[in-house]
């Protein structure tokens, strides 16, 4: 694979899609800087993952990546174009070795994001972390950074294993604690997002969890952690959250 030449020919398929309207609609709810072209996320999947159907090295999956994230119009990074990037990336996450973490996190940083960060925390740092657990020490750092979504994708990246049956019950607990006092929607709500998550295999944890917070957390995180639960605890809770 010529990572340059597959990129151009990645880009030539989504302009053939563009939808003028569908761009300033989606660069408004975004309130994204990058360029946008207009191309629904599943034709966007269809024409990235093209690429590597065919199982690609590992040096020409990173020279694809590297290629989609820095192409630009008029000087701007395209969406489309960084969104393929996180497609190919995801659908060949078993080319990846521990020492790709850092590329996935300098991604996450150039993302400043939900659209791209959740993808890559959850689809590609998450899946890499099942497969090398060591890797998990890394987000002991990241959910103390001072990037925002950094910290997001501390949490995030915990789903793959609460998927999995395999939750790591340790972290989570000590990044609650970490998080529960944070501002930040984005936190709040990625928070939520992965205790209602775990509450469908184990929804006794995260009753238990949510009791023992009670005093601190968070609407946002307060709602995504019930959402699933049985009914019986999720009234409970509700009202003694009402009564606080």
């Amino acid at each position: 694979m010529d990572a340059e030449d597959e990129a151009e020919r990645i880009l030539g398929e989504l302009r053939a899609q563009a939808d003028p309207v569908r761009a300033d609609s989606e660069k408004r709810y975004l309130k994204s800087e990058l360029a946008h072209i207009g191309v629904p996320v599943p034709a966007l999947r269809k024409i990235a993952v093209s690429a590597v159907r065919v199982r690609p090295a590992r040096d020409e999956l990173l020279g694809l990546v590297d290629a989609l994230w820095t192409a630009t119009d008029d000087g701007r990074p395209i969406h489309e174009a960084r969104m393929s990037a996180v497609e190919v990336l995801a659908k060949r996450v078993e080319l990846l070795v521990p020492g790709d973490l850092a590329v996935v996190e300098r991604l996450i940083r150039d993302s400043a994001g939900w659209v791209m960060v959740d993808q890559l925390a959850d689809r590609v740092a998450g899946r890499l972390i099942v497969r090398y657990p060591d890797l998990s020490a890394v987000l002991d750092a990241w959910v103390r950074d001072p990037d925002m979504w950094i910290r997001r994708t501390s949490l995030l990246a915990l789903l793959p294993g609460v998927r999995a049956g395999t939750p790591d019950l340790d972290r989570l607990t000590r990044y609650g604690d970490i998080l529960i006092g944070e501002k930040e929607f984005f936190i709040r709500k990625a928070l939520g997002w992965v205790l209602r998550e775990l509450s469908k295999k184990d929804p006794a944890w995260v009753t238990a969890w949510v009791e023992a917070h009670m005093a601190d957390v968070s609407g946002v995180t307060f709602r995504e952690a019930v959402r699933r639960l049985p009914p019986p605890d999720a009234d409970r809770l509700l009202t003694t959250y009402k009564a606080r």
